[in-house]
């Protein structure tokens, strides 16, 4: 196995301002479950402290076992039903103006956990009437895809997570066409479409290029673009650390393209500046 040193543009100083300490307080009181922690993610310092969090609800074990994801794999419990609620008053809590909300998979739900999804954003506007509700879902399509969308959220993202060529080995049962189409029927409903993609597992800059265009053909209008950092040893190993002028790159090829907002570079997560990339659309369409 190689051994891989981490270039100097992904050794950061972990942030945390004044806001962080009280995020995470109202994280742990209310056992809430944010995708900052379980994922790993090396924002979550400046996130947190800015006052902006990414939950993820239906539990925190996945009924997938995607190989790039540290998420635990297994038997979930059942769906707490008063998570909604209890998901509504932290928001309201922490004074969030953007809420980022994502899942496990629950293939083991009949409805694979949407009406959860639009419960859980009805308690969010109800008890917060101005916050901007950003989902993260899971590749629900037609009248599973209708039931989260009927709860009118602002954005709705769904993660193609790498090219179409790595997409069997590395996403556990999901499909780049299938995916392409929740984009797809995510646009055509009149919704913002968003997506995310991981480099550094093996890509050429021509399929990273390829996945731009045909995302943009679907109707996306948001897209981050980030480095893959291995979570644990069980997970797939970085094939390459991307140079952050190929970001840059990838940044100028999207906008050139169309798209409304894009967030490119190592440390780019799916949630990454969800504010300001929220605000660099409406600007964009104005």
């Amino acid at each position: 196995m190689k051994i891989m040193r981490k270039p100097e543009w992904l050794k950061i100083k972990l942030e945390s301002g004044e806001n962080y300490p009280f995020v995470k307080k109202m994280v742990e009181e209310h056992q809430l479950h944010t995708i900052c922690s379980s994922g790993k993610c090396p924002n979550i310092g400046q996130c947190w402290s800015l006052g902006t969090a990414t939950f993820m609800i239906l539990g925190d074990i996945c009924t997938r076992a995607c190989r790039f994801c540290a998420t635990k794999t297994g038997r979930p419990l059942p769906p707490d039903n008063d998570e909604p609620h209890k998901l509504a008053e932290s928001i309201a809590l922490m004074k969030l103006k953007h809420c980022v909300i994502t899942s496990v998979d629950r293939d083991d739900l009949p409805d694979k956990g949407a009406e959860h999804w639009a419960k859980t954003v009805r308690a969010i506007r109800e008890r917060n009437p101005e916050v901007i509700i950003e989902l993260l879902i899971p590749d629900y399509e037609d009248e599973l895809l209708r039931i989260v969308l009927d709860a009118r959220p602002d954005i709705v993202a769904h993660n193609l997570e790498t090219v179409k060529r790595l997409t069997p080995s590395v996403r556990s049962k999901a499909s780049y066409e299938r995916s392409m189409n929740v984009i797809r029927q995510i646009a055509e409903a009149g919704f913002i479409a968003k997506t995310g993609i991981m480099v550094g597992i093996g890509e050429t800059e021509e399929e990273v290029t390829e996945l731009l265009h045909e995302a943009k053909a679907v109707g996306c209008r948001m897209i981050t673009i980030g480095q893959y950092l291995q979570p644990t040893k069980a997970n797939i190993e970085v094939q390459t650390y991307v140079h952050p002028d190929t970001f840059a790159l990838y940044k100028q090829t999207a906008l050139e393209l169309g798209f409304e907002s894009v967030e490119s570079g190592p440390l780019v997560r799916s949630s990454y500046m969800a504010e300001r990339s929220f605000l660099d659309s409406l600007i964009e369409r104005k």
